[in-house]
């Protein structure tokens, strides 16, 4: 065996026993760099137990705070048109309901949807996606323990397909902790609990695979965290967790035409969609009233603008905010507050997201001078709920 070949292997060993945990470390002298001061003493490696555990642990906590959502929806008749029935026979009451009221009674229904929801707070809030609960005529929500009660809905967000619904509070009623989306990293942990095709609490582990994914297609005001643990129809509405046991992000979508491709809406974005839910029975999202274009690299030499930074003004739109501000077409938006541009989505969400009916400071490039545009952030039109 060549000197190559034999130091190849060599880090193989290495590598191996570090990440399996079996303590060897780096304690051969001939496989540090000449000159390189002695590694700092550190702890020892996770075991796979210790991992499994730390599974075991985050299933078993936060099993009480995920639900089974089920929805009916009546069965819908239509009137009969004409025809009376024979003198003195006296009508069925399936006749009677579906005469006089278009629709079977309430005991014949059918179960048409199975989600998921994660439990926020102890007034039993359940944050669950739209498309769970969208049309439902009946709210079943169904505890780890089988435990059943009847759920009301609160609030819709058809823009981040986000609702809530409420459950009675109740002792022993567990709200899941919610973390930070803002901090995830790609390539950490992430754990999803949900029911798959009605498999109830359904554990599956993976990791955070990338996040920022805009254009997907599934809704206006996209976000998403992507993640290849197993998402399957059922999971949507329940919770993706780090690690640590905090909620990180909804789950709400696949890839039909892939595997191992999930989405889910950050927990810091579906917050907000669910305390203005809870507080006004809606989301206000902000509107800047402009017609946006991506920044090329052609474009930003031509306005003399940096690379890879800031959106550029293609529209302003007569009577909004950013008009009354002085924005001008070709302006390059550079900040948004104090936080930089990146790109035209980003510019997107910061606006959608800032408070209504109060002024943020815009820092704009115009003509190759930089200045700053105070401009105050109105409510969007209905119309446009993913509009700028």
């Amino acid at each position: 065996m060549n000197r190559l070949l034999l130091r190849a292997v060599l880090a193989v060993v290495v590598a191996l026993a570090a990440g399996l945990g079996i303590g060897i470390g780096l304690q051969f002298s001939g496989l540090r760099w000449p000159g390189a001061a002695p590694p700092p003493p550190r702890a020892s490696a996770p075991t796979t137990a210790d991992i499994q555990r730390a599974f075991v642990g985050v299933a078993d906590h936060l099993r009480p705070a995920v639900v089974n959502i089920a929805t009916a929806h009546f069965l819908r008749r239509q009137r009969p048109r004409g025809g009376t029935p024979p003198p003195g026979t006296p009508p069925s009451l399936k006749d009677y309901f579906d005469q006089y009221f278009g629709q079977m009674p309430p005991g014949e229904r059918e179960r048409s949807g199975v989600g998921s929801g994660v439990i926020i707070d102890a007034q039993g809030h359940i944050l669950t996606n739209l498309h769970v609960i969208k049309g439902a005529d009946e709210i079943t929500v169904r505890f780890y323990n089988k435990k059943e009660v009847a759920g009301k809905i609160v609030g819709t967000d058809s823009a981040t397909d986000l609702a809530v619904i409420r459950i009675p509070a109740g002792e022993g009623l567990i709200a899941a902790k919610l973390g930070d989306s803002d901090k995830i990293e790609v390539g950490e942990w992430a754990i999803a609990i949900g029911s798959p095709f009605g498999l109830e609490q359904t554990v599956t582990v993976g990791v955070v695979s990338a996040t920022g994914r805009s254009e997907v297609g599934i809704v206006p005001n996209e976000n998403f965290i992507q993640t290849d643990a197993s998402i399957n129809p059922g999971n949507s509405g329940g919770p993706l967790l780090n690690a640590q046991g905090e909620v990180i992000g909804i789950n709400t979508a696949i890839l039909s035409s892939g595997q191992g491709i999930g989405f889910a809406i950050p927990i810091n974005t579906a917050q907000r969609v669910a305390s203005a839910l809870i507080a006004r029975g809606r989301v206000q999202r902000g509107w800047l009233g402009v017609s946006l274009e991506p920044m090329s690299d052609d474009l930003a030499q031509a306005l003399g603008a940096p690379k890879g930074q800031g959106v550029v003004v293609k529209r302003v739109l007569q009577g909004g905010p950013a008009e009354k501000a002085g924005i001008l077409p070709s302006d390059v938006i550079l900040r948004f507050g104090d936080t930089t541009v990146e790109d035209l989505q980003h510019l997107q969400r910061l606006v959608l997201d800032a408070p209504v009916d109060r002024p943020v400071t815009l820092r704009v490039l115009r003509k190759g001078k930089e200045m700053s545009v105070a401009v105050t952030i109105t409510e969007a039109p209905a119309e446009r709920p993913g509009a700028s």
